[in-house]
């Protein structure tokens, strides 16, 4: 009997037990909870947790159902804002063996007209982290499904210039969450609207949750319409994506990711993610006056980002490629935040001096290939068609090739430019192959009846911070040359200045002559192009150059004489001089020399009419040039 009555008050207590807590909960109701509850609160995070209102629970293992009324949550005294958390009421689930763990981890949660303040400063503290000193990662609650009648969201991190507003409803046709927010983020000012599902699955890896957004940073505009899975990890994402803007180094506080400077832009593709992986894929668009179109796809995980892309463009303007090698556009003035590039004082200048940011090439690596099938550019070298491929590397970009279709050749080169290096150490390489001596000017009208193919190679080496200082400071050869062909006769009239010829040919017509070779051989010592052979040698006349270019002043300063290989009865026989700027050429005669032999010819004309002819002869004759020895020290290959 014994064992009986023991068995009977083993199950009786913890019964009479239960019934006596029903019994206080019938009369007295959850409200007792409320005291020890806040007590727990500001002992384990120092902060005060208010509950104003009723409290009730709702049993249901292992996540039993709680709410409370008129809820506050305080923020540490860092803080901006008082209180963290405000809401008419709080509906939460909570699992409670993770509670028994010391994880606070919410399977559902539901907020009545909620305010809601996260906040992280300077210091890495983030008032979401539940700690004393608001560092501890695991400190956080874990919320696995959200759902909310209206409500305010704040975030703000001053250290990062970022400040964000957002209220959320629920639509009442849809049953889901519309939003709107706005405010600055990393600076630059933003607002979004867009819509979701009735329930932010916030740690749901299973279920897709639909999104629309139509959003506005500084002045980039995205649209995306899709579905993200695990709003908290972003596990997968599909997403149809359009975005515009003016240039896409403007994505750099949006990404955290170096993107080269552009013109305006439109892409419209699909982004998805899965893994380590994000892919925008089959997009397409407009880039300045180009189409563009294309794959790009960057893998997370290892030492850095790794940004792989393939692009292709039907028609691509030389020009939209200005902002990528830092040419100012017409109607651009340098930012007031770019450092100084000292140079020489020049006129409005035609290199690109806006400086490369090297401080971004260690966000990533890349590797982009680069293919245009036409390129339209005016005014300058027919050009038909690119391959080009980029490689940032350590910090260390490369195009390797980056190859044009030229004037009916080939021009192939390498660049090299040092991002480690402060300022940037750089070298090009580049070799021209059978370029057509009557493309390389189109616009030149007695050009077009000569032959003859230009060969040479380019080797610079400089440093600097954008293209115009590298070629200020450049070391290096550049030579170019023809070996044979045929000119037009006229044209070498014109350069030999020998009148009578100019008017015989003007009215009988032009003739093709002898092209024997030509050359342009120049020497780069600290950003100046010297002359070591500058030479056109044809069966008429001879043209040699000396002088130099200034590639930091952008200066010209050229002279051109001629060695008539015939007799001209009527030359005026002066050297022909190029100087000014590379954006404002000149091209003339010595007039002081011209003057001197009109006058020479008026004196003795005035003792006899036949005798003004004498200073205008150009007797000649001009020794052929030694084109093959000029060739092989300049080490031009003829082929």
């Amino acid at each position: 009997m014994r064992w009986k009555r023991i068995s009977i008050g083993v199950v009786a207590v913890p019964v009479a037990a239960i019934g006596l807590v029903a019994l206080w909960i019938a009369v007295f109701g959850w409200n007792w909870l409320r005291a020890p509850i806040e007590r727990i609160a500001i002992q384990n995070t120092g902060r005060v947790l208010a509950i104003q209102g009723d409290l009730s629970v709702h049993f249901a293992w292992p996540a039993p159902r709680v709410r409370a009324n008129a809820l506050t949550f305080a923020n540490p005294p860092w803080a901006r804002d008082k209180q963290m958390v405000t809401a008419d009421a709080v509906d939460i689930s909570v699992n409670v063996p993770q509670l028994l763990l010391r994880n606070v981890v919410l399977p559902t949660v539901h907020l009545v007209r909620p305010i809601v303040f996260l906040e992280q400063d300077a210091q890495g503290r983030k008032n979401w982290l539940l700690d004393l000193e608001q560092q501890d990662e695991n400190a956080r609650i874990h919320i696995g499904q959200l759902t909310l009648d209206q409500g305010t969201l704040g975030f703000e991190d001053g250290a990062h210039k970022t400040q964000i507003r957002s209220t959320i409803s629920t639509d009442v046709a849809s049953s889901g969450i519309v939003f709107s927010a706005s405010g600055q983020y990393h600076g630059l000012p933003v607002k979004a609207s867009g819509s979701g599902g009735a329930v932010l699955a916030l740690r749901d890896e299973r279920t897709p949750y639909p999104v629309t957004l139509d959003a506005v940073l500084g002045r980039t505009h995205i649209k995306a319409t899709g579905t993200v899975t695990g709003l908290v990890n972003l596990s997968a994402v599909d997403m149809q994506l359009a975005i515009t803007g003016d240039s896409l180094e403007q994505l750099y506080p949006l990404l955290g990711l170096a993107a080269p400077a552009t013109p305006a832009y439109a892409l419209r593709g699909r982004l998805t993610h899965s893994g380590s992986s994000w892919r925008y894929a089959a997009f397409s668009g407009r880039m300045g006056k180009s189409d563009m179109a294309g794959s790009a796809q960057v893998v997370l995980g290892g030492l850095r980002p790794q940004l792989s892309a393939q692009l292709t463009s039907k028609l691509l303007d030389l020009d939209d490629l200005a902002p990528v090698i830092g040419k100012r556009t017409a109607d651009e003035t340098p930012p007031d935040t770019l450092p100084a590039i000292p140079a020489p004082t020049k006129a409005k200048g035609v290199l690109p001096d806006l400086p490369f940011k090297t401080d971004r090439w260690t966000s990533l690596d890349a590797e982009v290939n680069l293919t245009a099938k036409q390129i339209r550019r005016a005014n300058a070298l027919p050009l038909d068609d690119l391959s080009m491929k980029l490689k940032l590397q350590d910090s260390v970009l490369t195009l390797t090739p980056l190859d044009f279709g030229m004037a009916g050749g080939h021009l192939s080169t390498t660049v090299t430019l040092d991002g480690r290096s402060n300022p940037i150490k750089a070298k090009l390489q580049a070799q021209a192959r059978k370029l057509l001596l009557s493309k390389i000017f189109p616009t030149v009208a007695l050009n077009q009846t000569s032959l003859g193919e230009i060969n040479g190679t380019l080797v610079l080496t400089g440093s600097g911070d954008s293209i115009g200082d590298m070629l200020a400071k450049a070391n290096g050869q550049i030579a170019l040359g023809i070996d044979r062909g045929e000119v037009s006769q006229l044209m070498m009239e014109k350069a030999g200045l020998h009148i009578f010829e100019i008017l015989q040919l003007s009215i009988a017509g032009d003739k093709r002559i002898k092209l024997r070779c030509a050359l342009a051989d120049f020497e780069v010592k600290n950003g100046v192009m010297d002359v070591d052979s500058l030479i056109f040698d044809t069966d008429v006349t001879t043209l040699f150059g000396s002088g130099r270019i200034d590639l930091a002043r952008e200066t010209l300063d050229l002279t051109l004489n001629q060695k008539t290989k015939r007799t001209s009865p009527l030359a005026l026989r002066s050297p022909i001089y190029v100087r000014g700027t590379f954006a404002k050429p000149t091209v003339g005669v010595d007039k002081g020399r011209v003057a001197a032999r009109a006058a020479g010819a008026v004196a003795l004309g005035l003792l006899n009419p036949l005798l003004a002819l004498i200073p205008l002869v150009d007797r000649g004759p001009g020794q052929d040039s030694d084109c093959g020895q000029l060739m092989r020290e300049a080490k031009v290959d003829p082929r």
